[in-house]
């Protein structure tokens, strides 16, 4: 019987796709085995947005030719659209698949023998307008659930546009029977996925808002997450279903990048920095309670001092959660080249260490808020050393006792102290407490 193993690098969006590929290599009868066990055939969905993603691809190429020399590699990905020939050149690759030609990769897997030579498939990304819908599973408690692909937007530092070509996605009918086939799988929380999720329809006459509305009438699905949305496409009306909704849960990921008017100008944004500020007030005048994540990049080019004092004090005053804090690095292909104050490397780090100190502080006191109230808590199923985790709807995350009866349970929970981890803690779970029922 074949086998065949995967690694996923960077974002939801690409283990959802991984997942998707999985499900087709199965219906032709391959059994899935865990990286880098034995295979047949390995497939490594890499990432453009990792530094040093060519050290990372050549690593683990390495660890797959360890545990079967005679395999079968195959990379795709962001990666593999960008540069093709320089994964080609990395001993032991048999085929490298771009955006348009992963979701064919059964197609060129009739010989699984070792190439003389690696084989490129792949096409100019101007010409990739085909949108594939995707989910994850396997993880039993959550799922990533595609719904959009590509980008518009010309941000001066970014290279997804390059590697997943223009924003496309898929009607609302198949983003819901997807739901669907999740629902009936038994995940109870999907996390919705996409390059620019609230560009959504854009060009079929539906919207965001239209899809949420839709997705929240699912049965079977007690949460759904939104994982990223510009802040520029977060309206007032998809601010105010998410507070009225009772699947759609308190936390949104905003991306920021930079909190100076002036970086957001050179970086191409679509907003300036009191439209955020704005955004961020709805939300939480609705839902006090709302946890908000925030991208921020250090050491963009020509961010002086001054520039980056203001993205910390604007942040510092902001009522967030937590930081996603990126250390700005160059990439081939994008305008954020043409910007010739480039900011040390040393000074890029030191400022990402700032704003990841300033992240735990402003996570440590977000949790300290809910210290002693009732939250929903969804439990996992990892047992880590007689402990297990779960997030709360408002994406706290805590952990109690390991008992397999509550893997994959909402239940409603008094949030304790918070830990040396960071991490919240719960009072002892007594049977009288609740479990929440799914209709």
């Amino acid at each position: 019987m074949k086998k065949v193993a995967f690694h996923t690098l960077g974002c939801k969006l690409n283990f959802s796709e991984t997942s998707a590929i999985s499900r087709m290599f199965a219906d032709k009868g391959f059994v899935k085995v865990d990286f880098p066990s034995p295979a047949d055939v390995y497939v490594i969905n890499t990432c453009s947005v990792t530094e040093n993603a060519d050290k990372e691809c050549r690593r683990i190429v390495r660890s797959a030719l360890s545990a079967s020399p005679d395999a079968c590699i195959v990379v795709i990905g962001c990666y593999a659209q960008l540069k093709p020939e320089e994964i080609a050149g990395v001993e032991g690759v048999d085929l490298v698949l771009g955006a348009s030609e992963k979701f064919k990769i059964l197609n060129y897997l009739d010989d699984l023998s070792k190439r003389a030579h690696s084989e490129i498939h792949s096409c100019e990304i101007a010409d990739v307008n085909e949108f594939r819908g995707a989910y994850s599973l396997g993880d039993r408690t959550r799922a990533f659930l595609k719904v959009q692909d590509g980008c518009d937007y010309t941000c001066s530092y970014c290279t997804i546009p390059l590697a997943r070509g223009a924003s496309r996605s898929g009607t609302i009918a198949h983003v819901v029977g997807n739901a669907r086939e999740i629902a009936a799988s038994g995940v109870k929380e999907i996390v919705l996925t996409g390059v620019n999720i609230g560009d959504f329809g854009n060009s079929k006459g539906e919207d965001f808002l239209q899809l949420i509305r839709a997705l929240d009438q699912v049965s079977g699905i007690a949460r759904f997450r939104i994982s990223s949305i510009e802040p520029n496409l977060l309206s007032n009306e998809i601010i105010g279903f998410v507070a009225a909704s009772e699947r759609f849960v308190p936390h949104f990921h905003i991306p920021l990048q930079s909190g100076s008017d002036r970086i957001l100008k050179l970086m191409r944004r679509r907003y300036l920095r009191d439209l955020y500020a704005e955004r961020v007030s709805a939300i939480k005048a609705l839902m006090p309670h709302c946890c908000i994540g925030v991208d921020v990049i250090a050491g963009f080019p020509g961010e002086t001092e001054e520039d980056f004092m203001e993205t910390y004090h604007f942040l510092h005053e902001l009522d967030i959660s937590y930081l996603h804090v990126f250390t700005y690095s160059e990439r081939a292909n994008t305008d954020a080249l043409k910007i010739k104050e480039a900011v040390p490397v040393s000074l890029r780090r030191q400022r990402n260490k700032m704003l990841r100190t300033l992240s735990a502080k402003k996570l440590r006191h977000f949790y300290g808020l809910h210290s002693g109230t009732q939250r929903t808590v969804l439990f996992e199923g990892e047992n880590d050393r007689g402990f297990m985790y779960g997030f709360t709807d408002n994406y706290i995350k805590v952990k109690t006792k390991y008992d397999p009866a509550l893997v994959n349970r909402l239940r409603t929970v008094q949030l304790s102290a918070i830990d040396s981890d960071g991490i919240a803690t719960l009072q002892d779970l007594s049977q009288e407490e609740s479990l929440i029922t799914i209709n």
